[in-house]
Protein backbone atom coordinates (compact mmCIF):
# COMPACT_ATOMS: atom_id res chain seq x y z
CA UNK A 1 0.00 0.00 0.00
CA UNK A 2 1.02 3.19 -0.79
CA UNK A 3 0.33 6.94 0.11
CA UNK A 4 1.20 9.59 -2.11
CA UNK A 5 1.34 13.49 -1.77
CA UNK A 6 1.06 15.69 -4.67
CA UNK A 7 2.09 19.20 -4.36
CA UNK A 8 0.89 22.32 -5.40
CA UNK A 9 2.38 22.57 -8.74
CA UNK A 10 0.83 19.27 -9.66
CA UNK A 11 -2.38 20.55 -9.03
CA UNK A 12 -2.06 23.66 -10.58
CA UNK A 13 -4.28 23.31 -13.60
CA UNK A 14 -6.15 20.74 -15.47
CA UNK A 15 -3.73 19.33 -17.14
CA UNK A 16 -1.69 18.59 -13.91
CA UNK A 17 -5.14 16.89 -12.46
CA UNK A 18 -4.38 14.53 -15.70
CA UNK A 19 -1.14 13.69 -14.66
CA UNK A 20 -1.84 13.04 -11.44
CA UNK A 21 -5.22 10.49 -12.31
CA UNK A 22 -2.76 8.32 -14.82
CA UNK A 23 0.12 7.89 -11.98
CA UNK A 24 -3.32 6.86 -9.77
CA UNK A 25 -4.76 4.88 -12.11
CA UNK A 26 -1.22 3.51 -13.47
CA UNK A 27 -0.64 1.37 -9.40
CA UNK A 28 -3.87 -0.05 -7.61
CA UNK A 29 -1.49 0.25 -4.45
CA UNK A 30 -1.68 3.87 -4.71
CA UNK A 31 -4.47 4.18 -2.01
CA UNK A 32 -4.30 7.27 -0.17
CA UNK A 33 -3.85 10.81 -1.92
CA UNK A 34 -2.74 13.90 -0.08
CA UNK A 35 -3.37 16.87 -2.02
CA UNK A 36 -2.01 20.53 -1.61
CA UNK A 37 -3.75 23.79 -2.86
CA UNK A 38 -3.64 24.46 -6.58
CA UNK A 39 -0.07 26.35 -6.71
CA UNK A 40 1.71 28.01 -9.39
CA UNK A 41 0.98 27.52 -13.65
CA UNK A 42 3.66 29.38 -14.68
CA UNK A 43 6.44 31.62 -12.99
CA UNK A 44 4.66 34.67 -12.69
CA UNK A 45 1.34 33.45 -11.43
CA UNK A 46 0.26 33.53 -7.67
CA UNK A 47 -0.60 30.17 -6.07
CA UNK A 48 -4.10 29.60 -4.44
CA UNK A 49 -3.05 29.83 -1.11
CA UNK A 50 -1.47 33.40 -1.54
CA UNK A 51 -4.52 34.33 -2.83
CA UNK A 52 -6.60 32.87 0.27
CA UNK A 53 -4.24 34.89 1.99
CA UNK A 54 -5.21 38.56 0.59
CA UNK A 55 -8.73 37.21 0.95
CA UNK A 56 -8.26 36.60 4.51
CA UNK A 57 -6.82 40.06 5.12
CA UNK A 58 -9.48 41.53 3.21
CA UNK A 59 -12.25 40.11 5.55
CA UNK A 60 -10.79 41.02 8.74
CA UNK A 61 -9.80 44.43 7.25
CA UNK A 62 -13.41 45.41 6.28
CA UNK A 63 -12.23 45.73 2.86
CA UNK A 64 -13.90 44.18 -0.18
CA UNK A 65 -13.94 40.44 -0.17
CA UNK A 66 -15.40 40.13 -4.00
CA UNK A 67 -12.54 40.72 -5.64
CA UNK A 68 -9.76 38.29 -4.11
CA UNK A 69 -13.04 35.95 -3.66
CA UNK A 70 -13.80 35.96 -7.15
CA UNK A 71 -9.68 35.56 -7.82
CA UNK A 72 -9.71 32.26 -5.67
CA UNK A 73 -12.77 31.02 -7.43
CA UNK A 74 -11.84 31.36 -11.04
CA UNK A 75 -8.64 29.18 -10.37
CA UNK A 76 -10.86 25.88 -9.57
CA UNK A 77 -13.96 27.00 -12.12
CA UNK A 78 -11.37 26.68 -15.12
CA UNK A 79 -9.81 23.28 -13.57
CA UNK A 80 -13.29 22.13 -13.60
CA UNK A 81 -14.25 23.57 -17.14
CA UNK A 82 -11.30 21.82 -18.94
CA UNK A 83 -12.11 18.76 -16.72
CA UNK A 84 -15.72 18.67 -18.09
CA UNK A 85 -16.83 18.78 -14.28
CA UNK A 86 -20.07 20.81 -14.63
CA UNK A 87 -20.96 23.21 -12.00
CA UNK A 88 -22.14 21.07 -9.34
CA UNK A 89 -18.75 20.80 -7.73
CA UNK A 90 -17.62 24.52 -8.45
CA UNK A 91 -21.08 25.34 -6.56
CA UNK A 92 -19.59 23.06 -3.83
CA UNK A 93 -16.23 24.67 -3.07
CA UNK A 94 -17.95 28.46 -3.52
CA UNK A 95 -20.10 27.49 -0.99
CA UNK A 96 -17.55 26.33 0.91
CA UNK A 97 -15.52 29.59 1.13
CA UNK A 98 -18.91 31.75 1.44
CA UNK A 99 -19.19 29.52 4.83
CA UNK A 100 -15.46 30.10 5.99
CA UNK A 101 -15.78 33.99 5.49
CA UNK A 102 -18.48 34.15 7.76
CA UNK A 103 -16.41 32.25 10.61
CA UNK A 104 -15.92 34.34 13.75
CA UNK A 105 -12.82 36.87 13.02
CA UNK A 106 -12.13 37.35 16.64
CA UNK A 107 -9.31 35.75 16.83
CA UNK A 108 -7.08 36.65 13.29
CA UNK A 109 -4.65 33.81 13.19
CA UNK A 110 -7.34 31.24 13.58
CA UNK A 111 -9.69 32.99 11.14
CA UNK A 112 -6.92 33.11 8.18
CA UNK A 113 -5.96 29.84 9.75
CA UNK A 114 -9.30 27.93 8.62
CA UNK A 115 -9.77 29.89 5.06
CA UNK A 116 -6.29 29.27 3.92
CA UNK A 117 -7.00 25.48 4.87
CA UNK A 118 -9.97 25.65 2.08
CA UNK A 119 -7.24 25.83 -0.40
CA UNK A 120 -6.04 22.09 -0.02
CA UNK A 121 -9.73 20.95 1.12
CA UNK A 122 -11.15 22.20 -1.74
CA UNK A 123 -8.45 20.87 -4.22
CA UNK A 124 -9.11 17.27 -2.44
CA UNK A 125 -12.83 17.81 -3.56
CA UNK A 126 -12.23 18.54 -7.12
CA UNK A 127 -9.54 15.90 -7.66
CA UNK A 128 -11.72 13.13 -5.97
CA UNK A 129 -14.66 14.29 -8.38
CA UNK A 130 -12.48 14.12 -11.48
CA UNK A 131 -10.81 10.51 -10.70
CA UNK A 132 -14.39 9.74 -10.12
CA UNK A 133 -15.92 10.93 -13.77
CA UNK A 134 -13.02 8.55 -14.91
CA UNK A 135 -14.31 6.08 -13.45
CA UNK A 136 -11.92 5.54 -10.32
CA UNK A 137 -13.62 4.84 -7.39
CA UNK A 138 -12.53 8.03 -5.24
CA UNK A 139 -13.63 9.29 -2.04
CA UNK A 140 -13.08 13.06 -0.65
CA UNK A 141 -11.90 12.43 3.14
CA UNK A 142 -12.83 15.16 5.39
CA UNK A 143 -9.82 15.23 8.45
CA UNK A 144 -12.33 16.20 11.28
CA UNK A 145 -13.83 12.59 10.68
CA UNK A 146 -10.97 10.46 9.69
CA UNK A 147 -9.62 11.81 13.49
CA UNK A 148 -6.45 14.09 12.46
CA UNK A 149 -6.35 15.32 15.80
CA UNK A 150 -4.15 18.53 16.78
CA UNK A 151 -3.68 19.93 20.08
CA UNK A 152 -4.97 23.21 20.98
CA UNK A 153 -3.45 26.88 20.31
CA UNK A 154 -1.72 28.88 21.39
CA UNK A 155 1.07 26.09 21.68
CA UNK A 156 3.15 25.22 18.05
CA UNK A 157 0.84 22.95 16.50
CA UNK A 158 1.36 19.07 16.84
CA UNK A 159 -0.30 15.74 15.76
CA UNK A 160 -1.87 14.21 18.54
CA UNK A 161 -0.32 10.57 19.47
CA UNK A 162 -3.87 9.03 19.32
CA UNK A 163 -4.34 10.33 15.71
CA UNK A 164 -2.62 7.18 14.14
CA UNK A 165 -4.88 4.79 16.05
CA UNK A 166 -7.77 6.80 14.08
CA UNK A 167 -6.53 7.45 10.89
CA UNK A 168 -5.07 3.46 10.63
CA UNK A 169 -9.12 2.15 9.29
CA UNK A 170 -8.20 4.25 6.18
CA UNK A 171 -5.80 0.91 5.34
CA UNK A 172 -9.49 -0.70 5.02
CA UNK A 173 -11.30 1.24 2.81
CA UNK A 174 -11.79 -0.32 -0.35
CA UNK A 175 -11.93 2.65 -2.33
CA UNK A 176 -9.42 5.42 -3.03
CA UNK A 177 -9.20 8.04 -0.05
CA UNK A 178 -8.53 11.92 -0.86
CA UNK A 179 -7.30 13.80 1.94
CA UNK A 180 -6.60 17.18 1.96
CA UNK A 181 -3.04 18.20 3.25
CA UNK A 182 -1.88 20.93 5.66
CA UNK A 183 -4.42 20.92 8.38
CA UNK A 184 -6.45 19.20 10.89
CA UNK A 185 -8.46 19.89 13.80
CA UNK A 186 -8.53 20.00 17.60
CA UNK A 187 -10.56 17.79 19.81
CA UNK A 188 -13.19 20.59 20.42
CA UNK A 189 -13.18 20.91 16.65
CA UNK A 190 -11.17 24.00 16.23
CA UNK A 191 -9.40 24.14 12.35
CA UNK A 192 -5.57 24.08 13.12
CA UNK A 193 -2.61 24.52 10.40
CA UNK A 194 1.01 22.92 9.89
CA UNK A 195 4.01 25.49 9.00
CA UNK A 196 3.62 26.15 5.19
CA UNK A 197 4.46 23.19 3.72
CA UNK A 198 2.70 21.34 5.79
CA UNK A 199 0.93 18.80 2.89
CA UNK A 200 4.21 16.77 3.65
CA UNK A 201 3.57 16.40 7.27
CA UNK A 202 0.03 15.25 6.57
CA UNK A 203 1.42 12.68 4.11
CA UNK A 204 3.66 11.42 6.64
CA UNK A 205 1.34 11.13 9.14
CA UNK A 206 -0.58 8.99 6.98
CA UNK A 207 2.25 6.94 5.64
CA UNK A 208 2.68 6.34 9.41
CA UNK A 209 -0.80 6.00 10.73
CA UNK A 210 -1.38 3.38 7.88
CA UNK A 211 1.83 0.97 7.74
CA UNK A 212 2.26 2.21 4.35
CA UNK A 213 4.88 0.21 2.91
CA UNK A 214 6.47 3.47 0.74
CA UNK A 215 5.33 7.11 1.20
CA UNK A 216 5.46 8.83 -2.40
CA UNK A 217 5.83 12.59 -2.33
CA UNK A 218 5.18 13.96 -6.17
CA UNK A 219 6.70 17.61 -6.66
CA UNK A 220 8.40 19.14 -9.75
CA UNK A 221 11.92 17.77 -9.64
CA UNK A 222 13.02 14.06 -11.03
CA UNK A 223 14.81 13.53 -7.72
CA UNK A 224 17.25 15.42 -5.13
CA UNK A 225 20.27 16.73 -6.38
CA UNK A 226 23.68 17.47 -4.26
CA UNK A 227 23.07 20.77 -4.65
CA UNK A 228 20.63 23.70 -5.60
CA UNK A 229 20.43 23.19 -9.85
CA UNK A 230 19.68 27.04 -10.21
CA UNK A 231 22.96 28.30 -8.51
CA UNK A 232 25.28 24.88 -9.07
CA UNK A 233 25.05 23.79 -12.83
CA UNK A 234 23.74 20.33 -13.55
CA UNK A 235 24.55 19.09 -9.24
CA UNK A 236 24.68 15.28 -9.19
CA UNK A 237 21.43 13.29 -8.35
CA UNK A 238 21.18 11.24 -5.25
CA UNK A 239 19.58 8.16 -5.60
CA UNK A 240 19.56 7.28 -2.16
CA UNK A 241 19.38 9.03 1.46
CA UNK A 242 19.21 8.46 5.10
CA UNK A 243 16.05 10.09 6.69
CA UNK A 244 18.40 12.28 8.72
CA UNK A 245 20.44 13.45 5.57
CA UNK A 246 17.54 14.82 4.50
CA UNK A 247 16.52 16.30 7.41
CA UNK A 248 19.83 17.92 7.46
CA UNK A 249 19.08 19.22 3.97
CA UNK A 250 15.34 20.05 4.00
CA UNK A 251 16.45 22.25 6.95
CA UNK A 252 19.10 24.23 5.64
CA UNK A 253 16.99 25.41 2.76
CA UNK A 254 16.27 22.46 0.35
CA UNK A 255 12.16 23.32 -0.71
CA UNK A 256 12.56 19.89 -2.06
CA UNK A 257 10.84 18.34 1.52
CA UNK A 258 9.33 20.19 4.49
CA UNK A 259 12.02 19.56 7.18
CA UNK A 260 9.38 18.25 9.97
CA UNK A 261 7.58 15.72 7.66
CA UNK A 262 9.92 12.75 8.11
CA UNK A 263 9.41 12.13 11.71
CA UNK A 264 6.52 10.40 11.53
CA UNK A 265 8.11 8.06 8.50
CA UNK A 266 11.15 7.77 10.38
CA UNK A 267 9.19 6.41 13.23
CA UNK A 268 7.38 3.54 11.51
CA UNK A 269 10.44 3.07 9.19
CA UNK A 270 8.68 4.03 6.11
CA UNK A 271 10.61 4.50 2.99
CA UNK A 272 10.11 7.59 1.42
CA UNK A 273 10.46 8.15 -2.04
CA UNK A 274 10.26 11.90 -3.79
CA UNK A 275 9.21 11.36 -7.70
CA UNK A 276 8.22 13.98 -10.31
CA UNK A 277 4.81 14.33 -11.57
CA UNK A 278 5.66 15.60 -14.73
CA UNK A 279 8.32 12.58 -15.20
CA UNK A 280 6.70 10.18 -13.21
CA UNK A 281 8.91 6.88 -14.73
CA UNK A 282 12.03 8.59 -13.21
CA UNK A 283 13.10 6.28 -10.43
CA UNK A 284 13.60 9.18 -7.81
CA UNK A 285 15.26 9.51 -4.70
CA UNK A 286 14.77 7.06 -1.72
CA UNK A 287 15.20 8.20 1.72
CA UNK A 288 15.35 5.38 4.34
CA UNK A 289 16.44 4.41 7.66
CA UNK A 290 20.13 3.38 6.58
CA UNK A 291 22.09 2.88 3.48
CA UNK A 292 25.05 1.91 2.17
CA UNK A 293 27.79 3.94 2.14
CA UNK A 294 29.33 5.83 -0.88
CA UNK A 295 33.30 6.38 -1.11
CA UNK A 296 32.37 10.19 -1.34
CA UNK A 297 31.48 11.11 2.22
CA UNK A 298 29.51 13.93 1.20
CA UNK A 299 26.29 13.62 0.10
CA UNK A 300 24.55 16.85 -0.29
CA UNK A 301 25.48 20.77 0.09
CA UNK A 302 22.62 23.19 0.99
CA UNK A 303 22.42 26.86 2.01
CA UNK A 304 19.54 29.13 3.39
CA UNK A 305 19.62 33.07 4.35
CA UNK A 306 17.29 34.62 6.79
CA UNK A 307 19.66 33.94 9.67
CA UNK A 308 20.56 36.47 13.04
CA UNK A 309 23.27 36.22 15.47
CA UNK A 310 22.84 37.24 19.03
CA UNK A 311 26.59 37.69 20.40
CA UNK A 312 26.92 37.87 24.12
CA UNK A 313 30.50 38.66 25.48
CA UNK A 314 31.40 38.31 29.61
CA UNK A 315 33.99 38.20 30.93
CA UNK A 316 34.44 34.69 33.01
CA UNK A 317 31.34 33.54 30.99
CA UNK A 318 32.18 30.12 31.99
CA UNK A 319 32.64 30.25 35.57
CA UNK A 320 28.81 31.82 35.98
CA UNK A 321 26.57 29.02 36.92
CA UNK A 322 23.52 29.03 34.87
CA UNK A 323 24.25 32.13 32.61
CA UNK A 324 23.38 29.86 29.51
CA UNK A 325 19.58 29.11 31.10
CA UNK A 326 19.03 32.47 31.85
CA UNK A 327 20.07 34.00 28.25
CA UNK A 328 17.70 30.98 26.52
CA UNK A 329 15.01 32.20 29.24
CA UNK A 330 14.85 35.46 28.06
CA UNK A 331 14.37 33.95 24.28
CA UNK A 332 11.62 31.44 25.37
CA UNK A 333 9.84 34.41 27.10
CA UNK A 334 10.34 36.20 23.92
CA UNK A 335 8.46 32.96 21.95
CA UNK A 336 12.16 32.43 20.16
CA UNK A 337 13.71 29.21 19.49
CA UNK A 338 17.69 29.10 18.63
CA UNK A 339 19.03 27.41 15.67
CA UNK A 340 22.89 26.47 16.87
CA UNK A 341 24.59 28.32 19.77
CA UNK A 342 28.54 27.87 19.27
CA UNK A 343 30.66 29.27 21.61
CA UNK A 344 33.95 30.43 23.28
CA UNK A 345 35.11 30.59 27.12
CA UNK A 346 33.97 34.76 27.35
CA UNK A 347 31.22 34.77 24.63
CA UNK A 348 28.49 32.98 22.67
CA UNK A 349 26.12 33.11 19.73
CA UNK A 350 22.84 32.07 19.04
CA UNK A 351 21.89 31.87 15.98
CA UNK A 352 18.23 32.72 15.32
CA UNK A 353 15.34 32.65 12.36
CA UNK A 354 14.88 36.25 11.32
CA UNK A 355 11.58 35.71 10.82
CA UNK A 356 11.38 35.39 14.64
CA UNK A 357 12.65 38.72 15.35
CA UNK A 358 11.21 42.22 15.32
CA UNK A 359 12.20 45.47 16.44
CA UNK A 360 10.55 45.45 19.61
CA UNK A 361 11.77 41.88 20.22
CA UNK A 362 15.08 42.67 19.73
CA UNK A 363 15.22 45.96 21.65
CA UNK A 364 13.73 43.97 24.99
CA UNK A 365 16.22 41.55 24.43
CA UNK A 366 19.29 43.56 24.22
CA UNK A 367 17.90 45.49 26.92
CA UNK A 368 17.27 42.15 29.12
CA UNK A 369 20.75 40.53 28.65
CA UNK A 370 22.66 43.79 29.17
CA UNK A 371 21.44 44.62 32.21
CA UNK A 372 19.58 41.35 34.28
CA UNK A 373 22.95 39.07 33.00
CA UNK A 374 25.87 42.35 33.10
CA UNK A 375 27.09 41.37 29.89
CA UNK A 376 29.87 43.31 28.43
CA UNK A 377 28.68 43.31 24.97
CA UNK A 378 25.03 42.00 23.22
CA UNK A 379 24.50 42.71 19.74
CA UNK A 380 22.17 41.33 17.18
CA UNK A 381 23.17 40.95 13.26
CA UNK A 382 20.91 39.88 10.85
CA UNK A 383 22.56 39.32 7.48
CA UNK A 384 23.78 35.25 7.83
CA UNK A 385 23.30 32.42 6.00
CA UNK A 386 23.84 29.28 6.77
CA UNK A 387 25.71 26.65 4.71
CA UNK A 388 25.88 22.81 5.66
CA UNK A 389 27.30 20.01 4.17
CA UNK A 390 25.38 16.98 5.08
CA UNK A 391 26.69 13.21 4.35
CA UNK A 392 26.36 9.74 6.78
CA UNK A 393 30.02 9.23 5.90
CA UNK A 394 31.65 12.52 6.91
CA UNK A 395 32.22 11.52 10.49
CA UNK A 396 34.86 8.88 9.54
CA UNK A 397 36.67 11.38 6.41
CA UNK A 398 39.83 12.40 8.32
CA UNK A 399 40.60 16.50 7.12
CA UNK A 400 36.95 17.09 5.54
CA UNK A 401 36.62 19.95 7.33
CA UNK A 402 40.17 21.17 6.36
CA UNK A 403 38.77 20.85 2.96
CA UNK A 404 35.87 22.44 3.71
CA UNK A 405 37.81 25.65 4.87
CA UNK A 406 40.08 25.51 2.38
CA UNK A 407 37.65 25.65 -0.30
CA UNK A 408 35.69 28.31 1.66
CA UNK A 409 38.97 30.48 1.79
CA UNK A 410 39.33 30.30 -1.87
CA UNK A 411 36.10 32.22 -2.32
CA UNK A 412 37.93 34.91 -0.05
CA UNK A 413 34.94 34.64 2.35
CA UNK A 414 34.80 34.94 5.59
CA UNK A 415 33.69 32.38 8.14
CA UNK A 416 31.63 33.58 10.68
CA UNK A 417 30.63 30.78 12.96
CA UNK A 418 31.42 26.45 12.58
CA UNK A 419 29.38 24.19 14.35
CA UNK A 420 29.51 20.18 14.08
CA UNK A 421 26.79 17.87 15.70
CA UNK A 422 27.28 15.38 17.48
CA UNK A 423 25.90 12.82 15.25
CA UNK A 424 28.77 14.29 12.53
CA UNK A 425 26.18 13.80 9.74
CA UNK A 426 26.25 18.11 9.16
CA UNK A 427 29.40 20.34 9.32
CA UNK A 428 27.48 24.19 9.14
CA UNK A 429 29.26 27.34 8.22
CA UNK A 430 27.77 30.68 9.28
CA UNK A 431 28.74 33.21 6.64
CA UNK A 432 27.45 36.28 5.02
CA UNK A 433 24.52 36.69 2.87
CA UNK A 434 26.54 37.95 0.24
CA UNK A 435 29.02 35.28 0.28
CA UNK A 436 26.22 32.43 -0.04
CA UNK A 437 26.35 31.34 -3.79
CA UNK A 438 30.07 32.01 -4.43
CA UNK A 439 30.79 29.42 -1.03
CA UNK A 440 28.35 27.20 -2.31
CA UNK A 441 29.81 26.71 -5.55
CA UNK A 442 33.27 26.49 -4.23
CA UNK A 443 32.11 23.78 -2.15
CA UNK A 444 30.50 21.74 -4.43
CA UNK A 445 33.13 21.96 -6.74
CA UNK A 446 35.31 21.00 -4.14
CA UNK A 447 33.77 17.60 -3.33
CA UNK A 448 31.62 16.53 -6.33
CA UNK A 449 33.78 18.19 -9.16
CA UNK A 450 35.05 14.57 -11.13
CA UNK A 451 38.74 15.34 -10.55
CA UNK A 452 37.44 14.34 -6.72
CA UNK A 453 40.11 11.62 -5.27
CA UNK A 454 38.56 8.28 -4.03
Amino acid sequence: MKVCKFGGTSLASAQQLKKVAAIVQADTSRKIIVVSAPGKRFDQDIKVTDLLIELSTAALTGQDIQKPLRQVMERYEQIARELNLGNEVVTLIENDFLQRLLADPSHPVLFADQLKAGGEDNSAKLLAAFLDSLGMSADYINPLEAGLVLNDFPDRVRVMPHSYERLSSLRKKETISIFPGFFGFTESGRLRTFERGGSDITGSILAAAVKADLYENFTDVDCVFAANPKIVENPIEIQQMTYREMRELAYAGFSVFHDEALMPAFKESIPVCIKNTNNPEAAGTMIVAERQHSKRPVTGISADSGFSTLYVSKYLMNREIGFGRKLLQILEDEEISYEHIPSGIDNLSVILRNHQLSPGKEARILHRVKHELEADDVHIRGDFSMVVLVGEGMHNTVGLAARATDAIARTGANIEMINQGSSEVSLVFGVLKHDEEKILKELYKEFFSPVYSY
